[in-house]
């Protein structure tokens, strides 16, 4: 258990002191106390980053940044189980869900480390230019210094999606986890720390919101901004990366459409209608939580999916068996709640859950709820409620279908499902959406784009669009004619 921020790789005490407490969210218990990092941390942090890139790291090649990546995908790997173990304890998921996270986060930086070497031979990439007189090679240098705050949902898997790809441009981090869920970024910390990874690379500071990640937001010698979180929290992130016309990239919300045709097949659609709004508890920005199903296969499949939503296990996460573990707080227990109450005086009708499951009296557990035939306009339609809580409307045509999915303030990931491919591989290029899955929903790699469109974010993480993030493109252009330019000096 770590109690101590990293910085310029050392592990130091707070500034001003302070700590606050992390909860297990099925026991409601105190599993440890963490340092309340605040701005002077920040700057310490920041400012050990800013040393560490202009006097080491922003030099190095893409071949020693593999090297580490892959030293500290070793060092996280030897310890893959410990990890997982307290993913559960912080996070509140399912015991095979969090194993699945941390060997992901792992191949990430894995992945990561083959990009590195391959960007030694992209650099200094010739251009052809129209005028012989001139020569052109293209470089592709590392952005700087970049604040990364990370979510609560994937702890360990989201801090890999944003240090991975800076490292492997050669940027170093300052990395601030959610003060929900911070025990595995400390461990990514520390796994740095025990491979020896210079120092100032990669900084970690908890705290809270508005007293670690407002800071990091508004500190002048940050280069870029890298955040997954809510809307409004990422358009304040916006807003204070505007001063300094900070380099950004934000993956926001998500109020995601699953399309079924009726020619889909029951028992897959309802495999995946489940796996893409319960999975994780339903706390995943990408969420599936909008069920568009077409009248002729709707009560089949309704009947089906009742039946097997009823059957899912609820309980502690590393209960053998358990499916939906709790949600990560009291306040997004609360929140779900909410939404809950009022889909109910919406007049939507609740075909199952809404409440907490009866044998469990204590954690932030809820039932996993389906409402049927809500308003368009009603609040548990169109906003995330990032919870285990799905939405069914029916549909008759194709048309109406894409016109109820894109009819979205959001935009990150849409799932069509059929078994005529031209019409599902037609759906999905009329989605507003970045990402789209056709007969699956919220398979995720990390060879592939991830980001959405409209409220749902900027800019793309994952595969090569991800390293692309963190690196900025220069153009050196030379002179090689044999004659004088003569344009002034005749």
């Amino acid at each position: 258990m770590r109690d101590q921020l990293y910085i310029n790789g050392e592990w130091v005490s707070p500034d001003l002191g302070g700590y606050f407490e992390v909860l297990d969210p099925a026991s409601e218990q105190v599993i440890q106390r963490v340092p309340a990092g605040t701005e002077e941390d920040i700057d310490h942090a920041v400012r050990a980053a800013r040393r560490a890139f202009e006097h080491g790291w922003g030099q190095t090649s893409g071949a020693e940044r593999a090297g580490w990546l892959e030293a500290l995908a070793d060092e996280l790997e030897g310890g893959q189980d410990a990890l997982a173990l307290l993913e559960v304890r912080d996070n509140g998921k399912p015991l095979p869900e969090a194993q699945w996270d941390i060997a992901d986060a792992i191949g990430c930086f894995r992945y990561y480390a083959e990009l590195a070497r391959e960007l030694d031979s992209r650099q200094d990439e010739p251009l052809a230019l129209p005028d012989e007189r001139f020569r052109c090679r293209v470089r592709r240098e590392p952005v700087g210094v970049t604040g990364q705050i990370i979510p609560w949902n994937y702890p360990l898997l989201m801090a890999s999606w944003k240090v991975a790809p800076a490292l492997a441009a050669g940027a170093t981090v300052v990395l601030k986890p959610s003060e929900l869920t911070p025990l595995t970024a400390l461990e990514l910390a520390a796994a740095a720390d025990k491979i020896g990874l210079p120092a100032g690379v990669l900084n970690l500071v908890t705290g809270l919101g508005a007293e670690a990640g407002g800071p990091l937001s508004q500190h002048p010698m940050v280069d870029k901004l890298a955040f997954t979180g809510s809307v409004p929290t990422g358009a304040k992130i916006m807003s204070a990366a505007a001063a300094d016309i900070k380099n950004i990239s934000l993956e926001l919300g998500g109020k995601s459409a699953f399309i079924v045709f009726d020619d889909a097949d029951v028992e897959a659609a309802v495999e995946w209608i489940l796996f893409g709004i319960f999975w994780n508890q339903g706390q995943v920005c990408s969420a599936t939580s909008r069920l568009l199903v077409q009248e002729g296969i709707a009560a089949r499949l309704l009947e089906r999916l009742i039946e097997a939503t009823r059957n899912i296990r609820i309980g502690q996460g590393l209960e053998q068996g358990v499916q939906l573990g709790p949600l990560v707080s009291q306040g997004q227990h609360d929140k779900v709640i909410g939404f809950i109450e009022q889909g109910k005086a919406s007049g939507a009708r609740l075909l199952t859950g809404g409440k907490r499951p009866a044998h469990l009296h204590s954690g932030y557990f809820i039932e996993p709820t389906i409402f049927d035939e809500p308003a368009e306009n009603s609040i548990i339609w169109r906003e995330e409620v990032f919870g285990p809580l799905l939405c069914i409307k029916r549909f008759k045509r194709e048309e109406d279908a894409v016109r109820m999915a894109n009819a979205s303030r959001f935009g990150l990931a849409g799932a069509v499902m059929s078994s005529d491919l031209e019409r599902a591989a037609r759906v999905a290029n009329s989605l507003r959406a970045g990402i789209v899955w056709v007969n699956c929903s919220q398979p995720t790699f990390p060879q592939a784009p991830w980001g959405g469109m409209k409220h749902s974010g900027i800019g793309r993480e994952l595969g090569r669009w991800g390293l692309e993030n963190y690196l900025e493109v220069k153009q050196v252009t030379e002179y090689i004619g044999t004659e004088p330019w003569g344009w002034y000096l005749k």
